[in-house]
């Protein structure tokens, strides 16, 4: 049958009743949830950073900065972490279903963290290649420590990349504004992608890409091994490389679910989900396995009441799959 989760962030700064939350409303494919509220050291870039040992960064006035030792704020990022780690630890003891975890990708994490000297380090070849191998050193020893924590857990890692196609185009305004940083070709977005894919393969768990931009590179994606693609249904067109990925075996995740405060009307998203497979060319029962309903984007910008909401109402479409 279909399945429902959310992105990742999260309303609110209490990370239990927030996980509470999400096993409630998203049962068959919980989440870590995020929860940004608490400051930049629990946002998605600093807790991915808090994964990294093998090169430090610490907050400046400008964001994140790496190679100016590992400071406070990484501490603290990496601390956050195991303290919520340990939370969920205890809450889901004896658990055996499917557990997603969310890190940032290579690419939007170079077009989002400085380098000492300023400007990002998406600037710098031999710096994105860095830290994309620093990235996957510090995900292997995180994948390990999940797996020891909960052991026989289904485990997804979704990577988020909701910079990929800015990147990829050239869309990244320098430091100063008046320019954009070259376009990462891509031969080159692959290779900074599979050191990821081929940590989390090597641990035993299903690579995940999320972007909830536009004009995902599916074909990209599906080369290099991911075995499902969360998107942002609003801004995708139902083309040939969608179908084709799905004939492939893999698992499309329609963002549908508006993560904004407002009504929410289940029979018109459930036909809207329809509409986009019926439009690739499948049905509903030969899509039904590879199909997990999301909001649009991470609901740490909603109510706590529309989240718990949005998340509901996910699980509520993916049940009549």
């Amino acid at each position: 049958m279909a399945r429902a989760t959310g992105i990742g962030s999260m309303p609110g700064d209490e990370f239990g009743s927030s996980l509470n939350l999400v096993l409630n409303e998203v049962p068959d494919l919980p989440f870590l949830p995020e929860l940004p509220a608490r400051g930049p050291h629990a946002g998605m870039i600093g807790r991915t950073l808090g994964l990294i040992t093998d090169l430090g960064a610490d907050l400046q006035p400008d964001g994140w900065r790496i190679g100016v030792g590992a400071g406070t704020d990484q501490r603290r990022a990496r601390s956050l972490l195991g303290q919520d780690l340990d939370i969920a630890e205890e809450m889901l003891e004896g658990y055996a279903g499917a557990l997603k975890v969310q890190v940032t990708g290579p690419l939007t994490l170079a077009a989002a963290v400085e380098r000492p000297r300023g400007d990002k380090m998406l600037a710098d070849h031999g710096a994105r290649r860095d830290l994309a191998e620093v990235l996957a050193a510090g995900l292997a020893t995180h994948l390990a420590d999940l797996n020891r924590r909960f052991p026989g857990v289904d485990l997804h890692v979704q990577i988020d990349e909701p910079a990929i196609r800015a990147v990829m185009e050239g869309a990244i305004r320098t430091a100063s504004g008046w320019a954009t940083h070259r376009r990462v070709d891509p031969p080159e977005a692959d290779a900074l992608l599979r050191h990821v894919v081929k940590v989390i393969a090597a641990a035993g768990a299903v690579p995940v890409l999320h972007s909830c931009g536009p004009d995902v590179p599916v074909d990209l994606l599906c080369g290099l091994g991911f075995a499902a693609i969360s998107f942002d249904l609003n801004l995708t067109r139902p083309d040939d490389v969608w179908a084709e990925a799905l004939d492939s075996g893999v698992a499309l995740w329609p963002g549908v679910i508006p993560a904004a405060d407002g009504p929410l009307d289940r029979d018109a998203i459930l036909g809207r989900v329809e509409e986009f497979f019926n439009r690739l060319g499948f049905d509903g029962e030969a899509t039904t396995e590879l199909l997990v309903v999301t909001p649009t984007c991470g609901l740490a910008g909603a109510s706590p009441r529309h989240a718990q909401a949005a998340l509901a109402t996910s699980q509520s479409v993916a049940a009549r799959r």
